[in-house]
């Protein structure tokens, strides 16, 4: 496998980002003339990344910021590159853009059964706040609101690379 390189997402990629969609979320998709919508907000509120390897898209993110708030409104990685670190740089680069954009905390929200999108949103320090009830359509599945704290010292996730450095798990 080659390297993951990431991007900003275009109106090019909505093909890619679609197939993917629909693998992920199923019913619960976002549709085409969503995204499209959120493409053209980009730059001025939207940052939207996706993650190319070996050819295609697997993953992407995107994040609103507006009045020194964030928003993570998507983060999606296609199953068959879980475990290998795309998430969590994805959300490092959401965050990082957060903070340039001078967001001073960032929201989003999770589905309460996605047990491994929380553990990841947990690492970079993100709290549960809240809950919303049946926010998922049409399955009804409740979301958890979390909320991060940029003014507050962040550990990032990281693992020992051979030789002694640090990389994003």
């Amino acid at each position: 496998m080659s390297e993951v390189q990431y991007r900003l997402m275009t109106v090019a990629d909505l093909d890619s980002v679609l197939a993917l969609e629909l693998e992920l979320f199923g019913d619960e998709a976002w549709s085409k003339q969503m995204l499209v919508g959120e493409l053209g907000q980009q730059p001025v509120s939207r940052y939207y990344l996706v993650a190319e390897q070996d050819g295609g898209i697997v993953a992407y993110a995107g994040l609103m910021a507006a009045g020194g708030q964030g928003d993570v409104l998507t983060v999606a990685v296609a199953t068959a590159r879980w475990g290998q670190g795309i998430g969590t740089a994805l959300v490092e680069r959401l965050l990082t853009e957060a903070a340039r954009r001078g967001c001073t905390e960032v929201f989003l929200e999770v589905r309460a059964d996605n047990a491994r999108a929380h553990r990841l949103y947990r690492r970079f320090g993100f709290t549960d706040i809240g809950i919303r009830r049946a926010y998922y359509q049409p399955s009804g599945t409740d979301a958890i609101v979390m909320r991060l704290d940029l003014q507050q010292p962040a550990q990032l996730p990281t693992h020992q690379l051979p030789g002694g450095g640090r990389e994003l798990s």
